[in-house]
């Protein structure tokens, strides 16, 4: 029998985004292929350290533990290595324990084409042009951005923050804000919409995914009093009221609870994120991520019209 992924949450990520590839990168860019490739030879044994993405999907690979016969999560390595270079990746991976067992090697070519064949819901890389691919071409896509990550391993908890427009839901609202300028526009363009659905965005599929898995925890716990819940979902957004309401009814007909909202309203979203200290926090606008992310893991997903013509 296949071994199924489309009823699972798969996650593709990169070598970058697992693993501070700083120093092969830079051995790469000035030596050249063949001292590069002799380099991770020399090193294949010696593990890697760990990347912004590591606390993340050590995690959300935990979250396996609810069901190990059936395990809901599968993480996927994409990387641009070729098999040899890229086995002290999976050295690395083997050393700290984590449970990924299947990659995808292709040698510098970009892995963006691979996501429907593995079901991927979410790819994140540190190659902005891999993920603009990607996201381009209709895959959910988020960029790791660089920071200073440390994972502390007594804190069992896995919380995942996410922006709503442009992220959750599509570019709609953003974009009647973006075209007039008029916060008023906004407010008014939702509230004649209040009780209409937004289209779903780039991470509705994962944060659905997310969701079904904290049903899980709810019914282990009610079967386990002593069961503590791993996972806490959180929007952050720059919305306030009274446009607000959209969102919440969006969720609720998409059957999505989140453990946290907070409707900013323009104020700093930082403020809050280095308090609730998210594992992940996507967000469209890197002018939202900026002010956290060299310590908080942030994922830039460029979609939509506030990331037209621009650049990493």
């Amino acid at each position: 029998m296949p071994y199924d992924l489309t009823k699972r949450l798969v996650v593709g990520l990169s070598s970058s985004a697992l693993f501070d590839l700083q120093d092969s990168d830079e051995i790469f860019r000035s030596k050249g292929e063949d001292i590069y490739r002799y380099y991770q030879r020399e090193k294949q044994d010696e593990p890697l350290a760990k990347g912004v993405a590591f606390p993340f999907v050590r995690r959300l690979l935990k979250l396996n533990e609810l069901r190990p016969e059936d395990p809901p999560v599968e993480v996927i390595l994409l990387s641009r290595n070729d098999p040899d270079t890229g086995l002290r990746v999976m050295n690395s991976i083997e050393h700290y324990g984590l449970g990924m067992t299947r990659a995808v090697f292709l040698q510098g070519k970009s892995p963006y084409i691979y996501i429907p064949a593995f079901d991927i819901e979410l790819f994140l890389s540190a190659n902005y042009q891999d993920v603009r691919q990607a996201v381009l071409a209709g895959y959910p896509a988020g960029q790791i951005l660089k920071g200073d990550i440390t994972d502390d391993t007594d804190d069992l908890e896995l919380r995942i923050a996410f922006d709503f427009d442009g992220v959750i839901a599509d570019d709609e609202a953003e974009g009647i804000y973006q075209n007039s300028g008029q916060l008023a526009d906004f407010h008014t363009h939702e509230s004649e919409l209040v009780n209409v659905p937004h289209n779903p965005g780039p991470l509705k599929k994962f944060l659905q995914r997310i969701s079904d898995i904290q049903k899980l925890e709810s019914k282990k716990e009610n079967e386990d009093p002593t069961y503590s819940p791993m996972l806490k979902v959180s929007i952050v957004t720059a919305r306030n009221a009274p446009s607000h309401k959209r969102v919440i009814n969006t969720m609720r007909v998409w059957d999505i609870s989140v453990n946290e909202a907070f409707f900013m309203g323009g104020v700093e979203k930082s403020k809050v994120l280095n308090i609730l200290k998210p594992h992940m926090f996507f967000d469209d606008q890197k002018l939202h991520l900026k002010p956290s992310s060299s310590i908080l893991p942030s994922v830039h997903i460029p979609f939509g019209v506030a990331n037209e013509d621009k650049a990493s």
